[in-house]
């Protein structure tokens, strides 16, 4: 896995093209045209169902989800267990490889050897500033001579030590460097995936329809690979999601409110305790009048906050899940004002009403048409006006034409990478023809990168 160097920044033109924002049903992906405020779907294609992990990349079977490296990490940011150290710095000259980016073992927050003066890589060598494990501190110290190296401030991957926002009174899970993520190719992981991308989330697989198609028969399987691939390679796993208004058990609708809020509470904790050390997990995605989940009212319905339902959905997912960044994940909400206002109406809702909340998520689905600089203003805007970070969930770009696609990346992905409200920016798919909006493929199968990929990898240092 390769990490990144401190990336520079420079005019970019701000050409910009429209895109088709596409709607996709729960089970096989059917698309219609969206206005603007209608209903966008999360993810696409089929279910994911079985093991991952293709071309001996990952192995499956098995239960691999409590086996996280590292150790526990505590909670409010101090070091639980032992965490990554940064690993050795690169030699002299070395051009900047040197040691392991994220070494699992050592002292917590030991952080890496510097790079030797006159290598090509400085800032704490590759490691020294974003160890692998969670609560690393990372180094601080700085090789003399030569460019910014793969482990400045800016670079991806790792978990920091310092404590996050613990929002409604809950527990402050770790603060996590800044990564570029990006979802399994249709069930698999590709052999090349941190090749290029240091975050994971499940496009389908983490879906509770997919895991609990029949009341109290649970597939595990993809889910345990992903989980597994996140934490052998020392990369953030993300689950997505709990709480949803498509792609849930078609079972829950003719069960009592009393037994749909039981199964609710049942699917939160099994997961949290068979992957107990999740880095981020999508609790409520796409909340009304996007979707609406069939046991909102088993869960409390609107209540006083409006949104008891998500208040206590939040709840659960911090009682069983203390140490994970929770996300209220949504679309339009940095495209649209309405629909941004709409977020930030729901989340000083529940914060006000003692949900746990952490960030806001934000698809992204929908930027492709839109100016750098008004993208920019909604995410500083939710920033702002509920105290809280914001993670760009799904970003892709649905443009056939390889310039107009490369020309909104080169515009909007600097944007996302330099605005400190943002936390870290997940890809929806890049292999063509296997994500979820038919234009929005970065390369193809055999590895032939479109020019937006091209500039995205010399971008970040890869």
């Amino acid at each position: 896995m390769l990490c990144l160097r401190t990336i520079r920044m420079s005019g970019l033109p701000a050409a910009l093209a429209a895109c088709s924002l596409l709607c996709a049903c729960a089970a096989g992906e059917t698309t219609t045209p969206d206005g603007g405020s209608g209903g966008l779907p999360d993810g696409g294609g089929a279910a994911s169902g079985g093991s991952v992990g293709s071309g001996g990349r990952t192995s499956s079977g098995g239960r691999t989800g409590q086996t996280a490296s590292g150790g526990a990490p505590g909670t409010g940011g101090s070091d639980g267990g032992t965490t990554a150290s940064g690993g050795a710095g690169p030699g002299a000259g070395s051009g900047g490889m040197g040691g392991a980016y994220a070494a699992t073992g050592g002292v917590p927050g030991s952080g890496g050897s510097p790079a030797s003066s006159g290598g090509a890589t400085a800032s704490g060598g590759r490691g020294g500033a974003s160890g692998g494990g969670k609560n690393g501190s990372g180094g601080s110290a700085t090789g003399g001579g030569g460019r910014s190296g793969m482990g400045g401030a800016g670079a991806r991957g790792g978990a920091s030590g310092a404590g996050g926002r613990g929002a409604g009174g809950g527990t402050a899970p770790p603060i996590l460097k800044k990564f570029v993520g990006n979802i399994d190719t249709r069930g698999q992981i590709r052999s090349d995936f941190t090749m290029f991308w240091n975050q994971i989330s499940p496009e389908n697989a983490g879906k509770w329809g997919s895991v609990e198609r029949t009341r109290n028969q649970m597939s595990w399987s993809a889910i345990d690979t992903m989980y597994k691939f996140a934490k052998d390679n020392h990369i953030p796993f993300k689950q997505h999601n709990f709480v949803w208004g498509s792609q849930q058990p078609s079972w829950l609708s003719g069960l009592s409110q009393a037994d749909q809020r039981a199964e609710v509470e049942e699917w939160i904790r099994l997961f949290c305790e068979r992957y107990p050390d999740t880095d981020l997990i999508d609790v409520v995605n796409e909340p009304p009048p996007h979707t609406t989940p069939p046991y909102m009212a088993a869960l409390g319905g609107a209540g006083s906050s409006g949104y008891d339902w998500i208040v206590q959905a939040f709840k659960w997912a911090h009682q069983y899940c203390p140490n994970s960044i929770l996300i209220l994940n949504d679309y339009n909400n940095i495209e649209y004002a309405s629909d941004n206002s709409h977020t930030i109406d729901i989340v000083n809702s529940i914060k006000k009403a003692g949900a746990p909340i952490n960030a806001v998520g934000a698809q992204a689905h929908g930027c492709a048409s839109l100016s750098a600089s008004t993208v920019k203003m909604y995410i500083d805007k939710i920033a702002s006006q509920t105290g809280l970070p914001v993670y760009i969930s799904e970003y892709d770009l649905n443009i056939a034409d390889d310039n107009q696609q490369k020309s909104v990346m080169q515009s909007q992905f600097p944007m996302f990478w330099d605005d400190a409200n943002v936390k870290g920016i997940t890809i929806w798919g890049y292999i063509e023809g296997a994500t979820w909006v038919a234009n929005s493929g970065l390369m193809s199968s055999s590895g032939a990168m479109r020019p937006a990929m091209t500039w995205l990898m010399d971008f970040l240092g890869l």
